[in-house]
This record gives structure tokens, C-alpha cells and sequence, in this order.
């Protein structure tokens, strides 16, 4: 459990610990919605689903082992496992075709379509302002859900310093969002 805060703080949530719960909520909450995102490909059933996600989070820390592996790799386990589940839920309903007829169109309005390609233009051109190195490590870490040890192997830099590239990073493009 050695560097390892996300251990820490789930040997603390499997204790009752609700200060330790917000702490890992905003720890982590961001990188595991990239990989539900990933996965789900729907924004709100990834929101959904990052809810249930911590859900078990807080009933089954008590059964992370920190000899078997990282906080943050259980973490993206559970998360990935629970992704795949409502994936596998999403096909089993699908052979219903009298029920899928009744069924709201659920592709976005031409105006949302709209918004979100100029959302997501906007956020490219404010990944393009980013370095090179210090861009493809968040798009690692938070679309790839890659871990910090991880990227950090990759860029061949320390694990603090791939920490700190990505806070700044992160800052760099909200405040680029911001503008």
C-alpha cells in the first residue's frame, strides 16, 4: 500500500469513513467516467453508471486486497465489470423488436448534434494548445483510462511529474474551455 493513497483511502471507506468517500470521488470520479465513457459510449448512462460504480465502491472497499494489486486498478476493474455488465443487459433486451418499435428515437436533435460538435471542436482545439507529450498523456489518462504508473513508463518521467503534467494539463484546458 506503499504510495498508493487510493489503497489508503479504500481501506478507509471499507471503514465507514464518508470523509475518505468524498476524498476518493474526487480523486478518481473524473478518469473512471472517461473509461464508462469509453465503454457505454452514452455520457448519461455513463453518469448513471459512475453513480452505481461508487455505490459498490462504498459497500465493497472492505474486499479490495492490497497485495493483490493498485486502489486505481480495482477501481477501473469494478468500473470496466460494471460497464460490461450494462452493456450485456443493453443486447438482452435488444430481441424484443415489438417493445423496440414503441421505443423514442433516442439520437440527439439536430441542435444537440449541433452543440456537441461544437463542443468537441472546441475541446480538440484546446488539446491542440497543450504540448504534444503532456496532450497524448491526458487523452491516456483520462479517455484511455490509462494509470499514472503507466504514462509515466510511456514519457519516461517520474510518477510525480506525470502527476504534475496532468494537473496542469487539466488546468491549461478548463481554462482554455473557460475562454
Amino acid at each position: 500500500m506503499i504510495d498508493d493513497p487510493i489503497a489508503a483511502l479504500l481501506s478507509r471507506i471499507a471503514a465507514q469513513d464518508r470523509a475518505a468517500f468524498r476524498s476518493i470521488y474526487s480523486d478518481t470520479s473524473a478518469k473512471l467516467m472517461g473509461v464508462l465513457l469509453r465503454i457505454l459510449g452514452s455520457r448519461a448512462e455513463a453518469e448513471d453508471a459512475l453513480q452505481e460504480v461508487f455505490t459498490r465502491v462504498w459497500l465493497r472497499a472492505g474486499r479490495f486486497d492490497a497485495a493483490k494489486g493498485r486502489g486505481m486498478t480495482w477501481l477501473i476493474a469494478l468500473a470496466r465489470n460494471h460497464a460490461i455488465d450494462r452493456l450485456r443487459a443493453r443486447h438482452d433486451h435488444a430481441g424484443d423488436s415489438d417493445e423496440m418499435e414503441t421505443v423514442a428515437d433516442p439520437s440527439p436533435r439536430a441542435e444537440t448534434r449541433l452543440i456537441a460538435s461544437g463542443e468537441a471542436r472546441r475541446i480538440s482545439e484546446c488539446f491542440d494548445t497543450l504540448e504534444t507529450d503532456k496532450a497524448a498523456a491526458l487523452r491516456g489518462a483520462y479517455l484511455s483510462g490509462q494509470s499514472y504508473l503507466d504514462l509515466a513508463a510511456r514519457f519516461d518521467v517520474p510518477l510525480n511529474t506525470m502527476r504534475t503534467w496532468l494537473r496542469r494539463s487539466l488546468q491549461k484546458l478548463k481554462e482554455c474551455m473557460d475562454a
